[in-house]
This record gives structure tokens, sequence and C-alpha cells, in this order.
């Protein structure tokens, strides 16, 4: 009798995830024949996009990016630059989410409103533009999160979300996008500047504006003194700025004149640094939600 040989494994396939499940996605890409990818460059929507491409090739495949004041200017550069390396064709599509009095009230439902507008937006493009669908990074352990807002949002415009539906979780994900050497496979993650602002406080312009200068006086000010976080986010709780970074960052931040300064220059009264660090969703600790406030708004 012949011993069976076992399959050789394949190179783009980490050996901690089964084969089948990215079979199944390329299989629900392929079925799909054209696609809209909501792209915010983060990892979900990276390796979303990736795939498609590799499915249906680049003359059937879109990304595109919600632009609207919640983009912070380095998001709206790295978008692009993402998408480039990945090869695919990108553009931005105008989002209105502050005309929304949900919106702009910010209430723990924000999220709806702004993926509603997305979710909207992207189906008329792809009526016009001639792709059959729009496909968001929607992944297997976002759906079993109580407070999905946004995706239930999305879902009401007949969205898909091939990789949730192939079993893809976030590890899963990351696990893909570092074999496939995907520029987003350690990107934290990258809400919009709305999740920044505590709930109950309006939003505007201005707000998010103030929001995303000082994130960005903050980085370039740490870089400067040495002081590495993997992930950082300067939060608006009205006049006072509270500053979150890596647990292991907090006591050099706190040490850091010039780190503290360059929040306040960008419009805040007062300056605090959280001691427990950064914790994704942390403005719904008192407000009985999930963490939808930490998703993607511009894509997925």
């Amino acid at each position: 009798m012949t011993p069976t040989r076992e399959p050789a494994p394949r190179a783009d396939v980490p050996p901690e995830l089964p084969a089948d499940r990215l079979d199944a996605l390329h299989a629900e890409l392929t079925a799909l024949g054209s696609v809209i990818v909501a792209f915010s460059g983060g990892a979900d929507s990276a390796l979303l996009l990736a795939a498609a491409l590799r499915a249906l090739g680049p003359d059937r495949v879109l990304a595109a990016t919600g632009d609207s004041a919640s983009l912070s200017r380095t998001e709206r550069a790295a978008v692009q630059d993402i998408a480039r390396d990945i090869g695919a064709r990108h553009i931005f599509v105008p989002t209105h989410e502050l005309d929304s009095d949900g919106y702009r009230e910010n209430s723990p439902a924000r999220c709806w409103f702004c993926k509603d507008e997305l979710a909207g937006r992207l189906i008329a493009l792809a009526a016009e533009q001639g792709f059959a669908h729009v496909a968001t990074g929607t992944n297997a352990d976002d759906r079993v999160d109580r407070f999905r807002p946004g995706i239930r949002a999305a879902a009401r415009h007949g969205v898909v979300t091939p990789l949730a539906d192939a079993g893809l979780t976030k590890d899963q994900v990351r696990a893909v996008s570092r074999a496939w050497s995907l520029p987003t496979w350690d990107k934290p993650a990258s809400p919009c500047l709305s999740s920044r602002v505590a709930y109950g406080l309006g939003i505007t312009r201005e707000r998010l504006a103030r929001i995303d200068d000082a994130e960005r006086s903050l980085r370039a000010s740490l870089r400067r003194a040495g002081i590495d976080s993997y992930d950082l986010r300067v939060r608006d709780l009205g006049e006072r700025a509270l500053i979150q970074v890596d647990r292991s960052a907090v006591a050099a931040v706190l040490a850091c004149a010039d780190a503290l300064d360059s929040v306040r220059r960008a419009g805040f009264a007062a300056v605090d640094v959280d001691p427990r660090g950064f914790r994704s969703g942390s403005l719904n600790e008192n407000s009985g939600t999930g963490t939808d406030e930490e998703r993607p708004s511009h894509g997925s």
C-alpha cells in the first residue's frame, strides 16, 4: 500500500491558520465579480484589499476612503501610501457625517451615523462606476461584539463582509498580513478623530482639528525625546486633554515637559497623562457600551 503524503504547506498561509479560511475568502471574493473596498488603511481593510486584488485583479477592485474632518492628516497620507504599496487604485470619497445632528450630538450610537453615511456614498459610487458590491474589513471578532452600531448601519445598505464570512479573526488577519508582507500587519488601530471626544461633547470641525494638531505635535515631541509608544491617543474631555500611551511609556511622558506643552499649545487648557496607559475604547468605560468608538470610520 502506497503511503499517503501530506500536502506541502502553502507559502502564503501561516501555519497557525487553516488554509480553508483563505480558500473561502478567495472563493467569496471571486464570486463578487467586482468590488469597492471601504479602505481605512488598517490591517483588516488592507488584507481585504490585497485578497480582492488576488481574486479579481486590479481592474475590478477599487479602494475608497471616506474623506471628512474626522480623518487625520497623518492617516490621510497613510492610506494613499498603503494602497499604492498594495497595488490598488484608490480614491477619496467626500462624506458629510458632520451634517447629521445625530453624529454631532456624539452619543454612543455616533458610529451608526458615520457608517450609514459612508456606506450610502460607496453604494452610490459602485452603481455609478459599475462595481457589483461594496465590502468592509469587518472580521469575525467584530461580529461577536455586542455593540457595533456601525456594522449594523453598513449591513442596512447591503455591504458585504468577506473576512468575517470566511471566519478570519483579528489575530489571523495580522498573521496572514505578515505572511503576505503587507505593511499593515503590525499597524496600530487608527480610528477616526471623533473617537477621541468624550460622549456628550459636540463634534465640531474645530474640535477635531485641535485633536489632530495635538496628536501630531505629541508624536513629534516623543520622537525628539526618544520615547516609544506603539499606541497613542489624545482624548478630548472638554478643556482638558487626556494623553494615553503604552503603559511602559507613561512615566517618561509624565516627565517630558515638552510633550505636555505640545498638547497645551494645540489649544487645551489642561493636560493629564492616563496612569493606566492606552486602552482601546476607554471612553466607553462609563457609557455601558462596547468598543465601536475605536473602529475606523473611513473604511474598516
